[in-house]
Formats: C-alpha cells, structure tokens, sequence
C-alpha cells in the first residue's frame, strides 16, 4: 500500500528509568525496552506541517520522506514523557534529517515551505557524509557537529548538554576537539552511525526533561533540564529522500 501525507491547509495546532535490552543477532544492534504499552506508529498519526503532497509517503509500512521541500512531519497530539524506537535510512550521501521532541506549537504555526520546526529538542539524523564533505572542503575535522547523533536545542528552546565538549581520534590516529565547555549542543561518546543506504537503529527516552539516546544499542548522548518538556513529536528531511521504518512510541507517567 502506498499512502501519501496531504499538508495541512491551516495549522489550528492544539498543540521510570528501565534500562534497555540490546538485542543481538542481527547486523543491525537494537536498544529496546520490551513490555506493554508499546504502539506502533504509521503515516495516519502524522501531519504534514509544510510539504507538499508527495513530500511524505507511506509504503510496507515504511515512512518515506523527500526532503523536498526541506520540513517537517509531526504527530496529531503532544506528548510529556515517553520513550521510543525508529530505524533510519538515508538515500543520498551526506543526507541531512532529525527527530524533533517537545516543539511547542508555535515551532509550526504558518511554517513557510521550506523551513524547519522553529523551536524544539532535535536528535539529529546525519549521514557520514556531512562530516567527510566538510574534512574534505575545510581540510580538518568539525568542532561543532559529527554525523553520530548530536542532540541540541532548536530555537527559544533549551537543554543543558551531558557532553558539550568532547575529543575523538581519526582513523589516522588525530585527535581533534568538538564543542566547547558552554555548547547546548551535546555530542556523541561514541562514534556508531551506519552511513548511507544502511539501516540506524535509535532509542530514544524522553522523560521529566531528560533527553537519552541509543545509536545502534548503545547509549552514547542527551541533555537534562529541557524546556519546554511537553510538546510534539516531528520527523523531518533537509533536500534529500530519508526513509523512517519500526517507528514505535510507549507514553509514560
């Protein structure tokens, strides 16, 4: 079945701690907590803000986005506290695209095409190429993002970052810095992103103003102290086709 996503002519928006199981066995590694209260999500339980018709469109049961225009998605009531799973795919090299949690309403009221939920928590979806584009282009590695899993405010939005400064080592042995003591921008600790045409794995925990996130079975990244901590939860793309599949949502206390 092939579904597309029409756009909304006017947003009139009225807008535990378990530790995950990693699940072996397969290439793709999985966090996830098992348990009642799981359901699963598909095209019907989304909006489109500010695409056209044909940018976001449903098939087997995979949620296919175009990224054209850039914007985004997002789900028909708010949310509080929750936690979810969502594999990913990027079709294009360097392939731009995020999960957006609590964006009040206002991040998508009269959203012009084009643009991106204005305020918001993203957990971001990058592929490994943004990161080689710009070691090939600037001739050294980022100090402000990697293609691993940044989470970051968006916005009038905040969050106090867990790892806002970080050092990695390249394959050839450099050790390079990211970030800076006072960054909202929180990065990675560890480096797990499948790159284009791969399938990601992410569970993410969204709780009392906490943010956790899981790349891949492992837990590598967050904030705490997120404002506001209630709001919608939004997929969306940046110019290029990603695919979102086993996208599953559990509300919380």
């Amino acid at each position: 079945m092939h579904r597309k996503l029409a756009p909304l002519s006017l947003l009139a928006l009225t807008c535990a701690a378990l530790t995950p199981v990693v699940m072996q066995g397969s290439p793709l590694q999985k966090a996830f907590i098992d348990g009642a209260g799981w359901r699963r999500l598909a095209l019907k339980d989304f909006e489109n803000v500010n695409g056209n018709a044909d940018t976001w469109t449903e098939e087997d049961g995979v949620i296919v986005c175009s990224g054209k225009p850039n914007g985004g998605a997002r789900m028909k009531k708010p949310l509080t506290n929750f936690e979810m799973v969502v594999e990913w795919k990027h079709h294009v090299y360097a392939g731009n695209a995020g999960v957006f949690l609590w964006c009040p309403e206002s991040a998508f009221t009269d959203l012009p095409k084009g643009t991106l939920p204005r305020h918001g928590i993203e957990v971001q979806v990058l592929d490994l190429g943004y990161e080689e584009r710009h070691l090939k282009s600037k001739g050294k590695h980022s100090d402000w993002f990697t293609s691993h899993g940044d989470v970051f405010p968006v916005g009038k939005s905040k969050m106090t970052a867990f790892t806002p400064e970080i050092t990695y080592t390249s394959d050839k042995g450099v050790a390079y810095k990211v970030g800076n003591p006072k960054s909202s921008r929180s990065f990675p600790t560890a480096r797990l992103t499948n790159g284009v045409g791969e399938w990601n794995h992410y569970y993410i925990r969204a709780i009392n103003g906490e943010v956790r996130l899981w790349v891949n079975g492992r837990e590598v990244n967050g904030g705490k102290g997120c404002q506001p901590a209630t709001g919608f939860l939004a997929l969306e793309s940046e110019g290029s086709k990603v695919e979102y599949r086993n996208l599953m949502i559990r509300e919380l206390p």
